[in-house]
């Protein structure tokens, strides 16, 4: 019983870097990189769809997205898109494909995205918490002996701080990316 509570913790606690890893990846550090376009979507025959699913997505150049839909007839609909989701960057159809050239950022807008980062960390962390929660109460509701469910508890708050140096660690890296220049 111990072992499986365990488990599941583990587990849905990779759940949450993995989110977190996501996450981290829509904010852009002023290079080109297809995943800054994650959270875009485009109304394709009525239903919104994520533009990696309707459009061919490659970087050009290091500062330049190149988008080549599917379907022709949605470029329109791809450049309204970008556009309401604020992004902060210009999309140029030239009726075959759209170009997006990202601009180099800005000290003002390196240290916004810092902060954006450091908000993404802490809703993390409390994730891994309500998961540390959790995980204890289905150790006292498993009519455990005393020993066992401190130990189990014991194991859980380790697994908490392991996910939590984890989430510091990315943090870390990611302003690093943001502040190199």
């Amino acid at each position: 019983m111990l072992n499986l509570i365990l488990d599941e913790t583990k587990e849905k606690m990779n759940k949450t870097i993995d989110s977190f890893k996501g996450e981290l990846s829509t904010v852009r550090a002023g290079r080109a990189n297809p995943n800054m376009l994650d959270r875009v979507m485009v109304d394709y025959w009525g239903t919104p769809t994520p533009v990696n699913q309707t459009s061919g997505i490659s970087v050009v150049e290091g500062r330049q997205l190149v988008i080549k839909p599917y379907d022709r007839s949605i470029l329109k609909d791809i450049e309204r898109a970008i556009f309401e989701a604020n992004l902060g960057l210009t999309p140029q159809n030239d009726g075959e494909i759209i170009r997006i050239t990202v601009p180099p950022l800005t000290e003002e807008r390196r240290k916004e995205y810092v902060k954006q980062v450091k908000k993404y960390a802490e809703d993390a962390k409390v994730a891994i918490r309500n998961i540390r929660r959790s995980s204890n109460d289905e150790a006292q509701k498993a009519d455990l002996p005393e020993d066992q469910e401190k130990q189990a508890k014991e194991k859980i708050q380790k697994l908490t701080d392991e996910f939590v140096k984890k989430i510091d660690q990315l943090t870390k890296e990611k302003e690093e990316e943001l502040l190199t220049v």
